[in-house]
């Protein structure tokens, strides 16, 4: 399988200085920054910090960011599916999963998340691989966005459309234990049917259903 990475880069006015937006970021350059102590959504920010050079060196993984100067304000991270999930039994090498988006508080309302998103997509860097993100609502900032968990759903869903990810029907028990969690999906436009085919056999095990 072979992994396009084709670092590109950008950049958003902030105050009297910018955002350098970049990525897929190799993890010798990611070492040379720090993580803003507001990245704790899923773990203690140096732990999340060491996570994301681990990503950033699998051959699949790739990690989009966002920094003010020296420090990570937001980032996009990009893997095969855990293991113990069950979007990695079919063993399929084509399914990528957009894992965690996150940006610091100080730094929201700029649209660095549909920023960096699009970043990972430019010169059809992803057009070989099914892309896919699972959406719970037990990770969602609802406390600080002041959001409702509906709201919050229609954000994320609005954001994941910014790269024509659509929502995929599947019998995920996890998923289908909220009505707001959703699966939503991207098929590369060099993706083959036999990999199509595939995930829609991962995506239901109750074959009756699609």
């Amino acid at each position: 399988m072979n992994h396009i990475k084709i670092y590109q880069q950008s950049s958003v006015p902030y105050q009297n200085t910018e955002l350098v937006l970049e990525g897929p970021v190799p993890p010798e350059q990611l070492r040379k920054y720090t993580m803003h102590p507001d990245l704790d959504a899923f773990r203690r920010p140096k732990e999340q910090f060491e996570a994301l050079v681990e990503i950033a060196g699998l051959p699949e993984g790739r990690i989009i960011l966002a920094r003010h100067e020296e420090v990570i304000v937001g980032y996009v991270t990009f893997h095969y599916a855990d293991e113990l999930e069950r979007w990695s039994e079919g063993g399929m090498l084509d399914l990528i999963e957009l894992g965690a988006i996150e940006v610091a508080n100080a730094y929201r309302g700029l649209g660095l998340g549909k920023k960096l998103i699009r970043l990972a997509f430019e010169d059809g860097q992803l057009e070989n691989v099914i892309t896919f993100t699972t959406e719970y609502y037990w990770h969602w900032d609802l406390e600080s966005s002041g959001l409702t968990v509906w709201q919050y759903r229609d954000m994320m869903e609005k954001l994941m459309k910014s790269v024509d990810m659509v929502w995929f029907a599947t019998d995920d028990p996890e998923i289908c234990s909220h009505p707001a969690n959703c699966l939503m999906v991207r098929i590369g436009k060099n993706v083959p049917l036999s990999s199509v085919e595939q995930f829609d056999r991962v995506r239901f095990r109750q074959r009756f259903m699609y």
